[in-house]
């Protein structure tokens, strides 16, 4: 076997082809990282955020939608006493009727973006436990409370939505009440309001939804049983998991428009990385020939031309690696309906891993059995 320093100084010999390798590798294995994190990082978002828990009342033909779903105002209460198996936390029936409302957030200084409101009362804490109010309070009329990342979602800065901030939603001035966090959830792009007020801000009588927090994962039956036998009220039933999840399903070729675009990137790769192995082998032919002269095998120069081309493609995934962690990790990157946290997590960095070797293996092994193809005696001469 060839000694791994002799690949290592071919290495240098050209150090425009180092380059150019080594940046080729870094940033296709940067792409992939940035298509797998922003995959894993939309798809725990969207699981994470419905509890199996939950039951939702919607209006029937709205699965898909909870913005275009209206159900009675009263059906909050006509659950309550209705459906058996709702969990009662300090003493109140875990039930949230609920108003998803998407419009426009301005503020004085002229900033506007589109958000998703939610009209809430205080049970809906009781029925999203998830959501911590990091700082102000709960709001009340004439107030709004922010997601810590909803600011990313409206594209306007930080400062501007502080608790005390004032803020316009479809000509009405709301004060900004407090922020809230629910960690990993699409809640924390969205903006909470007084279910009053969403209902004037949206001009409608009725509510999207009403929320219920079960018992035990059985009592969802209930909860369907109820919107089955209430046709007066055209209801449908899900748990808020399975919303959640059809959700994720929707985005899904999106999802895999990244994989595409990311694999069509790293075949452009390997196919230039063909050639300029291929020129960079293709200069060196008596070499390799004077190699097997003096009695290294053919599969020893083999492997140290893949050794070769290895660690240039390994090194362009440490950049790679580096790169994600600087620019990557903890990026928001908002959607429709809210924003999620990309994180460069192990198994991202193993995906880089994997993608920079096999870039290094399968880019280096037809130029190099090319290369080596010529009988001894011709490549001599050569």
């Amino acid at each position: 076997m060839l000694p791994l320093s002799y690949a290592l100084r071919n290495l240098f010999r050209d150090k425009s082809r180092l380059v150019q390798t080594v940046g080729g590798s870094a940033l296709v294995v940067l792409l992939i990282m940035a298509a797998t994190a922003l995959n894993g990082g939309m798809a725990r978002t969207l699981s994470a955020s419905g509890s199996p828990h939950n039951a939702i009342l919607l209006g029937a033909g709205s699965e898909e939608s909870i913005q275009r779903s209206e159900v009675s105002a009263l059906l909050g209460g006509i659950a309550e006493a209705s459906i058996p198996g709702v969990s009662t936390i300090l003493g109140k029936p875990a039930v949230s009727p609920e108003i998803h409302y998407m419009t426009f957030l301005e503020t004085p200084a002229g900033g506007k973006g589109q958000g998703l409101f939610r009209g809430v009362t205080p049970k809906a804490l009781l029925v999203h436990p998830e959501v911590r109010i990091t700082s102000g309070t709960f709001p009340g009329a004439g107030e709004v409370m922010l997601g810590r990342l909803a600011w990313r979602k409206l594209g306007l800065p930080a400062e501007s939505l502080m608790p005390g901030s004032k803020v316009i939603i479809d000509g009405a001035e709301l004060t900004v009440s407090g922020i809230f966090a629910a960690p990993g959830t699409v809640m924390e792009s969205e903006i909470w309001a007084a279910i009053g007020d969403l209902h004037m801000l949206a001009q409608r009588e009725t509510v999207s939804c009403v929320v219920m927090k079960m018992e035990t994962l059985r009592d969802f039956a209930e909860a369907e049983l109820f919107s089955q036998q209430r046709l007066d009220l055209e209801l449908t039933a899900m748990r808020e998991s399975d919303y959640y999840a059809a959700l994720s399903d929707f985005y899904r070729p999106l999802r895999i428009m990244t994989w595409i675009t990311a694999g069509l990137v790293a075949a452009g790769a390997v196919f230039g990385g063909f050639n300029t192995l291929y020129a960079a082998f293709a200069s060196r032919i008596r070499e390799l020939a004077t190699l097997q002269a003096i009695g290294f095998g053919r599969a020893a120069v083999f492997f140290s031309l893949v050794q070769e081309s290895l660690v240039a493609c390994l090194a362009g995934t440490l950049l790679a690696s580096v790169l994600a962690i600087f620019l990557l990790d903890g990026l928001t990157i908002p959607f429709s309906i809210g924003a999620f946290t990309l994180t460069v997590s192990p198994a991202v960095a193993v995906v880089g891993l994997v993608a920079g070797t096999l870039l290094g293996v399968i880019g280096s092994i037809p130029p190099a059995i090319r290369c080596l193809q010529p009988s001894l005696p011709k490549a001599l001469r050569s």
